[in-house]
């Protein structure tokens, strides 16, 4: 690194965590969740602007591969805290109805995303015409659990009956839609590997949860009896750094490598350690990292290239995406036994999408199966969606405190019996 790449870094560096407090901080004071300013900052300083000037200025070419890798290691600690929030426990009790309910809310934004797909590939030739199919499917099928618990808690909804079940219906989606990228990123044939290295992928997972699990519990227990420390997070560093390039080199992508490492990590007994653990883990790269990813990712996005036809191509989207993830959680919801403000609240809370929405399109791109005009449009609609939560919540105005759970389980019995 030369001593004007060391000095455009850090400038830069310090021009985007400005930018993400900043913007962050006014999205927050109109009611906005963070992510939706951070992100507004990343585009601001893309190509949209003055034609790309400001871009170029301020992040020149030879610095824009620094910054990649920083963003890369950004979405991997937060994709680690994200495996690390998906609390087993909390699935207890309401697995059956939360499968329902997120399977829903998946396969019918999947379905319509497949459809539309059809189309975009009309306007967005791409040679994998396969993979491009299902990887708009599984893009609109997302929400941002994530995102979602942070709304929730900044209305103190998360201790809350129906937010309790919004949790758990995110975990499951979330898990449902990586799964089906997972696949997507195999079949595809972009990651790099040979495909025998993707046979490794069943030992690993055996190794993880069947070795790594019980190391990591019998650790936990033996160094501080559930209290923190250095080392402790040191290991977890390690451990999901190395599961990402396990990951990684079996031909998928990092993210999943520590996704699956923060999953692994044993949370039964020890909840607010693992709090604490993802608290400590995320606040530097809350503050960093992740603004980089942003600003990286919104280096791609060009809204001054938005034409008619991408205006049509947004609607198509946005109202598959909004109307698929809407209408699949707001149908099964009433099926078992909740009302309408109930049913309409948990839609909105699933249609939020979000950071993850942006790390899959991100992934997408990384993996030729989205163009620059087609990242810019499916950007777009993660931020609609996201905006839009908030405002709709207020509209519905629904009891967060209504008996919720013992309608659930008497709609349950009722379904099983007939």
């Amino acid at each position: 690194m030369t001593t004007a790449q060391a000095t455009f870094l850090l400038f830069d560096l310090a021009i985007i965590v400005l930018m993400a407090r900043v913007f962050g901080a006014a999205a927050s004071r109109i009611g906005q969740p963070a992510v939706v300013g951070e992100i507004l900052a990343g585009i601001l300083l893309g190509p949209t602007l003055f034609d790309g000037a400001i871009a170029n200025a301020l992040f020149p070419a030879e610095v824009r591969p620094m910054l990649g890798a920083l963003a890369n290691i950004g979405v991997s600690v937060f994709m680690f805290i994200v495996g690390l929030e998906l609390d087993r426990t909390v699935l207890r009790g309401k697995i059956r109805v939360a499968t329902t309910l997120s399977v829903s809310s998946v396969l019918l934004p999947f379905g319509l995303g497949v459809a539309l797909a059809f189309y975009l590939a009309t306007q967005h030739v791409k040679p994998d015409r396969t993979s491009f199919v299902l990887f708009i499917g599984a893009a609109l099928s997302v929400t941002a659990f994530p995102v979602l618990v942070r709304i929730l808690r900044d209305r103190s909804m998360h201790r809350s009956p129906l937010g309790v079940l919004a949790c758990t219906c995110a975990a499951l989606a979330d898990v449902l839609a990586w799964s089906m990228l997972a696949v997507i990123v195999a079949i595809s044939g972009h990651g790099g590997a040979t495909h025998w290295r993707l046979l490794v992928v069943l030992p690993y997972l055996v190794v993880l949860f069947g070795v790594v699990r019980p190391l990591l519990r019998w650790y936990v227990a033996r160094e501080s009896g559930g209290q923190t420390s250095q080392s402790m997070i040191a290991v977890m560093v390690v451990g999901l750094l190395l599961s990402s390039t396990a990951t990684e080199w079996f031909g998928l992508h990092i993210i999943f490598g520590a996704f699956l490492f923060g999953i692994a990590v044993p949370k039964e007994g020890m909840a607010e350690w693992a709090e604490t653990i993802g608290t400590q883990i995320g606040r530097v790269n809350e503050v960093l990292l992740l603004p980089v990813f942003f600003v990286v990712a919104g280096l791609r996005v060009d809204l001054s290239q938005i034409d008619g036809t991408g205006l049509v191509s947004l609607g198509l989207i946005l109202l598959a995406a909004v109307g698929g993830k809407f209408g699949g959680t707001f149908l099964a919801a009433r099926a078992h036994g909740l009302t309408g403000r109930q049913s309409a609240a948990l839609a909105a809370l699933m249609n939020t999408r979000g950071l993850t929405e942006l790390i899959i399109l991100t992934t997408g791109q990384q993996l030729g199966l989205l163009d620059d005009r087609l990242y810019t449009l499916m950007v777009i609609v993660a931020l609609a969606t996201t905006t839009m939560t908030g405002p709709l919540l207020n509209l519905i105005k629904v009891d967060q405190n209504a008996p919720l759970l013992a309608t659930l389980r008497v709609a349950t019995t009722t379904l099983m019996k007939s």
